[in-house]
């Protein structure tokens, strides 16, 4: 009974991670050392857009603005159903909603160690809030980039050739 409950409540998470907008470029393009959840402070229509899955995160990025972490360029169109009046600013600036601490820890990154913060997936969690996982990055180059699509070329390669061997018996 305590395993359908378990397997049940990984179900119901797998379900309520439903994503708004992913960012699959920043994970071929930087080296992803940590990763972080942060909230977001959205208007109404941004997130009644978000829920259409129209938005886009692919050229966005999260730093330092007044003391607090924004998220910049992140692309949320207007939802169309609502009047002019009520309509958002499609890239304005987004406030992030972090603990102090790890605000702290960030930003200290950033400066310290060259780094840079990157959204890699906008989804709602289990209770409807908007959430942001960024990633703090560190640029990969031409080289890494090559050897990493070798490595996944190798491994797909390698499976085709298991799966043709376990054929064959």
């Amino acid at each position: 009974m305590l395993d359908r409950k378990n397997k049940n409540r990984e179900k119901d998470r797998e379900k309520a991670r439903r994503f708004a907008a992913l960012n699959r470029r920043a994970r071929h393009d930087y080296f992803i050392t940590d990763t972080v959840e942060a909230g977001i402070v959205l208007t109404g229509t941004e997130v009644k857009s978000l829920r259409l899955g129209q938005a886009s995160i692919q050229e966005s990025y999260a730093g330092p603005k007044q003391g607090e972490l924004y998220l910049f360029n992140a692309y949320i169109p207007e939802y169309k159903l609502a009047g002019p009046h009520l309509q958002h600013e499609t890239h304005r600036p987004r406030k992030l909603l972090l603990h102090k601490r790890e605000m702290g820890r960030l930003m200290g990154a950033v400066k310290r160690e060259g780094v840079t913060l990157v959204p890699l997936a906008l989804y709602f969690n289990r209770r409807g809030m908007a959430k942001l996982e960024l990633g703090l990055a560190k640029g990969k180059h031409k080289a890494d980039k090559r050897a990493a699509i070798k490595k996944r070329d190798w491994e797909r390669d390698r499976a085709r050739i298991m799966r043709e061997k376990g054929r064959g018996k």
